[in-house]
């Protein structure tokens, strides 16, 4: 081969063998993409870290706050975004939701797909996830000087406006931080049969964990949805639940059709109806108490409902049957209630 070929074909060969970039010191990796979550984002992003230094020793405190892309307008699907702001050790952050805020909304009340969450590192706590149209909370302050913020977004429905979360630095013993913390010892929980009595009366699995913890009841609603050793196999549904209390309440103490003896309803023994029984709404079903064994299902609300009828009737002296029609008032029942009384120790 002769040189001036080597010389036209020395650029194709050099990549092949190493000749581009060798010797020079550049490190030149491919990043693969990270693994995915449930909601097809791809984990793995390197986060970006805000140093957020004293205003008292005059410097300024960089940017005001973390945003979701194009806000107030949609952000971009199938995004993530980590933020890892760090405070001086003498500092709390604290950070304020705009009003302006807007991701695709829950299903059955669970962030699973577009939310902004934020954890506090220094305590490895959840401070809450949001997402829907309904703003996060007003203020938030960190327990110590480290928070990451993260904002997920699939590949379907991005929403608008989005978000944008404010930070600002406290000190330790800001009066601010400190009416946070309760002046006096804090109260006894409720007992067993206290807390059964307000449990009982909710109509979802979501406002029994909204009860429980109004502030981070979704991050507990997905922490049920995840599986366990004890149940592998199992899917843990919300909705499951619900509808398990709603079927025990349609066979509990509720109005139910039932057949009654006009006869023995209206105590006329000396007379014969016909149609001789009528259909009725009654109160009916059992009363399930964790706290008593003595219950009646009773009504709290009732109708009267007119029927004409046949009435048959002896004759004075047994000259035959007297055939009329007569009008009926039968007592419908519309709402139902348990009346328990306490058992006794």
């Amino acid at each position: 081969m002769n040189l001036p070929l080597l010389l036209l074909l020395a650029p194709l060969l050099l990549p092949h063998y190493g000749g581009a970039g060798a010797g020079t010191g550049l490190d030149t990796k491919t990043q693969h993409p990270g693994p995915k979550e449930p909601n097809g984002v791809e984990e793995g992003q390197q986060e970006k870290v805000l140093r957020l230094t004293g205003e008292a020793a005059g410097e300024t405190a960089g940017e005001a706050g973390v945003q979701s892309p194009n806000f107030p307008h949609s952000y971009p699907r199938d995004t993530l975004l980590l933020w890892r702001l760090v405070a001086p050790g003498n500092r709390r952050i604290q950070l304020t939701f705009d009003p302006r805020f807007g991701l695709e909304d829950p299903e059955y009340g669970i962030c699973k797909y577009d939310f902004v969450e934020i954890e506090d590192l220094s305590e490895a706590v959840l401070l809450g996830r949001w997402c829907g149209s309904l703003s996060g909370p007003v203020s938030l302050v960190s327990k110590g000087s480290l928070v990451r913020v993260r904002f997920v977004s699939d590949q379907y429905f991005p929403s608008q406006p989005g978000f944008y979360l404010r930070y600002s630095l406290l000190p330790l013993n800001d009066p601010e931080v400190q009416v946070q913390v309760p002046a006096v010892a804090p109260t006894a929980p409720p007992s067993v049969e206290e807390l059964e009595e307000v449990v009982s009366t909710l109509g979802t699995v979501e406002e029994v964990l909204k009860y429980l913890d109004p502030q981070h009841w979704q991050a507990d609603m997905e922490e049920l949805y995840r599986p366990s050793w004890h149940g592998l196999g199992k899917s843990f549904r919300g909705s499951e639940l619900n509808q398990l209390r709603e079927e025990t309440r349609l066979y509990s103490c509720t109005p139910r059709n039932s057949s009654v003896s006009l006869r023995e309803e209206l105590r006329r023994t000396d007379v014969i109806f016909w149609p001789g029984c009528l259909l009725v709404r009654r109160c009916g079903g059992t009363c399930c108490s964790q706290t008593s064994s003595h219950c009646s299902c009773v009504p709290t609300k009732t109708s009267n409902k007119f029927y004409e009828v046949l009435q048959l009737k002896h004759r004075a002296g047994g000259r035959g049957l007297q055939r009329s029609m007569t009008d009926v008032v039968l007592e419908h029942h519309e709402e139902c209630s348990c009346q328990c009384q306490q058992n006794q120790d």
